[in-house]
């Protein structure tokens, strides 16, 4: 259980063990593998031709110069990366390519044309093949001549191919500098290809310019005409509309704003001119009314006339004052003065009376003034109002006129500029570098190829060991065993390779006789260990019954239970075999020379005894129950009363009963025989045997109840086997060879 614990504790990580085990046994096919693959690409890099790579350099013109100051149709570049990234792609297009094909007539040239070249090694090979295969094809003589000339289009097309294969733009690092590659087998077609392409793409974006500007000044031209055309339209619509509903202007408006406006004015000034006429009348005759003397009253002391009279009456006074005072009441000079004075003061209130019939006949006036002319007014506003829905129609067709107007001059300028602006085209970049001829070849890289296939070669080589590593899932160590299936490996028996005389003459070894003739060989001793391991695992109850089987035909089972026998035999123990492979009796043609007349089926029939049926070994003591030349039977056999019967008999007669049975996955036979044993062995074949069959064979035998004793390693190669681990025997199989006598 340690054993398992510690490997499951390697499995959760890189086991560098294992690693360096797997570089032991693997290590001439990595070997093996690199060096067909690193000479493969050494004979590649020498076979390859010589060619020269040109470059010419051009230069974005990010910053444009404005001559005028107008937006062009074709506009500049912006100088971000997505703009010159677009200019890298114009520069891949194929339309540049064929304008470099055309301009260059590449496709005369052999290097790119494949059709004008002489098929060289491989191909003029399978170019022969392919000619001798059509030959022998009847009606294809006149294919093939009608075939001689290709196609023009074809061949176009695949020189385009090829230029572009060949050729490579790139950004030059932090700058606006496009390098313009070619690579070809000969220095002047490299050269002639990069500044073709330069070239041709700075004429490409010239005529690009030139078609766009005169596209907008055709199209510009044909809008401004019927602009033009519209304007006048609507233009004379506006004018039309003015005459027939007699909206005519004055100063921004109509006349019957102006009007309206007008008799507003003079309203206000006459209201204004009323109210203070009305304001003077009324305070004089307040004044009057209240007995306030004329003399006193503003509006009757500024009269002139009234001045006048007063002057003339203060004199007229003066002197009838004098006149008084010398002359009596009745002397004519006073009755004249007083006549005087009295026709002063009925002029005088002639005079204010007068006053009164002038203030009153000014607010009369004013107030006519004042109603006529909120007569025209209401007559003026009638007249607007009339006019209003005209106004808005008005309006709409100036509006329309207006923005058809506006348009007009906008592309009026516009075409103007783009005529201005079509002398003084030029391109979004310019040629700072041609591309030289070159001097030296651009490749092919040896000192590169051949690192690249030294990687190759450890690479392939790692593949190759990882894939035949996956592929080997086969059973190669005892770790292999306790890791998949938690059982014991019991032994791992040697391969028997025969001696120098028996390998010159091709013959196989036989293993029961090499155990005879080497009894203290490795091949011996494997069987010794796995006796001991029967003995010793029953301790409490002693296993005298052992089946011995295997998952597939092949493993060695028939021959573990032989050597196993005779080694038990010559170790003085009672043995016997027992031949249950009903169907190959591989067991008995092993060991009798001819066939016995009974055998184990005849004894369980009851028509033979143990005596009649059981053969002694002639070469040990070893006692054999073997299988007569019977036909099969279909009974259940091993699964008979007969049988367990058979098996108590041997267990008293025998220290060791061995079971050769059938393949556990071919047969049934071995379920049954296997529930009857003591235990069972399981021989398995070294690197043959797959984990999946040996485990699901196990997993028949657990589900019979059977008791496994462990797995047998057969045909193992003990040298191999040490590169697989330091965990296993053979890997210290040179420390204790010196014990056998293989």
């Amino acid at each position: 259980m340690s054993e398992l614990s510690n490997t499951s504790q390697n499995d959760d990580g890189i086991d560098i063990r294992e690693l360096l085990n797997i570089a032991r046994r693997r290590f001439w096919v990595f070997l093996a593998t690199a060096a067909v693959v690193f000479v493969a690409a050494t004979l590649y890099t020498s076979q390859q031709t010589a060619y020269y790579t040109a470059t010419s350099n051009i230069l974005l013109n990010v910053r444009q110069s404005q001559v005028i100051d107008i937006e062009a149709v074709v506009s500049g570049l912006s100088g971000d990366a997505s703009a010159v990234s677009t200019e890298i792609e114009v520069l891949r297009s194929r339309s540049l390519a064929e304008n470099v094909v055309d301009r260059l007539d590449l496709v005369n040239v052999p290097e790119l044309n494949p059709f004008l070249r002489e098929p060289e090694g491989v191909d003029a090979f399978r170019k022969s093949v392919r000619d001798t295969l059509r030959s022998l094809l009847p009606g294809q003589v006149s294919a093939r001549n009608a075939a001689t000339e290709p196609d023009p289009e074809v061949v176009r097309e695949v020189v385009v191919n090829a230029v572009l294969s060949r050729g490579a733009v790139e950004r030059v690092r932090g700058t606006y500098i496009l390098a313009i590659s070619f690579t070809a087998e000969a220095p002047a077609l490299a050269r002639d290809v990069a500044n073709a392409y330069a070239d041709a793409y700075l004429e490409t974006q010239l005529e690009a310019k030139f078609e766009a500007t005169e596209r907008a000044n055709a199209w510009l031209s044909e809008r401004v005409e019927a602009l033009r055309t519209e304007v006048r339209t609507h233009e004379q619509a506006v004018a039309r509309f003015r005459e027939e509903q007699n909206l005519i202007n004055a100063d921004g408006s109509t006349l019957a704003e102006q009007q309206v406006a007008d008799i507003n004015n003079q309203l206000a000034v006459q209201r204004a001119e009323l109210t203070e006429a009305r304001s003077r009348l009324d305070s004089v005759r307040a004044q009057l009314d209240r007995g306030v003397s004329p003399d006193t009253i503003g509006a009757i002391i500024n009269s002139e006339v009234i001045q006048a009279l007063r002057i003339q009456r203060s004199e007229i006074s003066s002197r009838l004052a004098e006149l008084s005072s010398r002359y009596g009441p009745r002397h004519p000079q006073i009755v004249t003065a007083n006549r005087e004075l009295a026709d002063i003061e009925a002029q005088l209130d002639d005079g204010i009376t007068r006053i009164l019939s002038n203030l009153q006949n000014e607010v009369d006036g004013a107030q006519e003034r004042v109603r006529s002319l909120e007569q025209s007014l209401r007559s003026a506003r009638g007249e607007l109002a009339e006019n209003n829905a005209a106004i808005v129609r008005l309006r709409e067709l100036e509006r329309e006129a207006e923005a058809a107007r506006a348009l007009f001059e906008s592309f009026l300028t516009r075409f103007r500029q783009t005529n201005e602006a079509e002398s003084l085209t030029e391109a979004d970049a310019r040629l700072i570098a041609e591309a030289p001829l070159p001097r030296s070849p651009s490749g092919p890289n040896h000192s590169r190829n051949l690192l690249i296939g030294l990687v190759l070669a450890g690479i392939a080589g790692v593949g190759t060991v990882a894939v035949l590593e996956l592929l080997d899932g086969g059973l190669r160590t005892e770790t292999d065993i306790e890791r998949h299936f938690a059982l014991p490996h019991v032994a791992s028996v040697p391969r028997v390779q025969p001696g120098l005389i028996g390998r010159l003459a091709r013959r196989r070894a036989e293993p029961a006789n090499y155990l005879l003739d080497k009894p203290m060989s490795g091949f011996a001793e494997s069987f010794r260990t796995i006796r001991s391991a029967i003995r010793l695992s029953g301790l409490d109850r002693p296993t005298k019954v052992v089946a011995i089987t295997s998952a597939l035909p092949g493993d060695g089972k028939t021959t573990t239970t032989l050597c196993l026998g005779r080694v038990s035999a010559m170790a003085g123990s009672s043995t016997i075999v027992v031949d249950c492979d009903l169907r190959r009796r591989l067991l008995t043609k092993g060991v009798l020379d001819a066939d016995p007349e009974a055998g184990l089926l005849e004894l369980l029939s009851g028509s033979a005894d143990i005596a009649a049926t059981v053969r002694r070994d002639e070469k040990t003591d070893l006692d054999v129950l073997p299988l007569a030349q019977t036909t099969f039977t279909p009974r259940d056999v091993f699964g008979s009363q007969a049988f367990e019967t058979l098996l108590l008999q041997l267990r008293e007669r025998y220290d060791l009963v061995l079971l050769d049975t059938p393949p556990v996955l071919a047969v049934s036979d071995t379920r049954a025989i296997s529930a009857l044993a003591d235990s069972v062995i399981v021989a398995a074949r070294w690197k043959k045997s797959g984990v999946g069959i040996v485990r699901k064979a196990i997993n028949e035998l657990r589900a019979s109840k059977a008791d496994i004793l462990g797995i047998v390693l057969n045909n193992v190669n003990i040298e191999a086997q040490a590169r697989y681990g330091y965990d296993v025997g053979g890997d210290y199989y040179r420390s204790y060879r010196n014990y056998y006598t293989d």
